[in-house]
């Protein structure tokens, strides 16, 4: 069965559980599955039978929810669909990269596989999208590697020096977004965190909130 064959709200589902474990490399719980998607509790079991049902997950009272091989790859075309649209946007249309999360979540339902081929094409098969997220590839295949959470290195650094580089930053916050780009932070950034601070590799010291942080995820040099 296509992509294209699955409802949007099973699209959406198998894709947010799909990302879940994507950022923190365990699997997906209802709660957060409810939390993401901002459905009740009672939906999202529901849905969850479901799509156990049609085997594109495993879902067991009270455990994670796994997606099963058929879902995973259901999974993973979404998010090819998403990046490269968000790509897309940035890239050729001049959105900011903070204007394109919404609008990628609309249009990746809508456009083809055709369409997606050539946009990828258009771009030159992007590896990244403008956030720093992997782009699967039309084979499904993405880097083995998770980048940790600034938020855990900052927690685990004690008074250590370390030279880190951003490697992705969640999208999911338009303001977030807005404010790093008047601190000139994206994927690529150096950073430097010496004795509990951080700074840029210039040595100006960067003041961030916890949210701001959570956002952020490096790897280390």
């Amino acid at each position: 069965m296509p992509l294209s064959d699955l409802s949007t709200s099973t699209q959406n589902y198998l894709k947010v559980i799909w990302s879940l474990s994507e950022w923190s490399g365990e699997p997906a719980t209802t709660t957060l599955i409810a939390q993401r998607t901002g459905n009740r509790l009672s939906s999202v079991s529901d849905a969850l039978k479901r799509l156990d049902a049609a085997g594109l997950l495993i879902h067991r009272p009270y455990q994670p929810v796994e997606l099963t091989d058929r879902g995973r790859q259901y999974a993973i075309e979404m998010i090819r669909r998403h990046r490269l649209i968000e790509t897309f946007l940035v890239e050729t249309l001049g959105y900011e990269w903070d204007e394109v999360h919404d609008e990628a979540e609309e249009l990746e339902h809508a456009v083809s596989a055709l369409m997606i081929q050539r946009i990828d094409a258009h771009l030159n098969y992007p590896r990244r999208d403008p956030h720093g997220d992997p782009i699967p590839t039309a084979k499904g295949t993405l880097p083995a590697t998770i980048p940790r959470a600034l938020s855990g290195v900052l927690h685990d650094s004690g008074d250590e020096k370390k030279h880190l580089i951003i490697e992705r930053i969640s999208d999911r916050d338009p303001g977030i977004l807005r404010l790093f780009d008047r601190l000139e932070l994206a994927p690529a950034t150096e950073l430097v965190l010496d004795k509990g601070s951080l700074y840029r590799a210039d040595g100006t010291e960067i003041s961030l909130d916890m949210q701001s942080i959570e956002a952020i995820f490096v790897h280390e040099i």
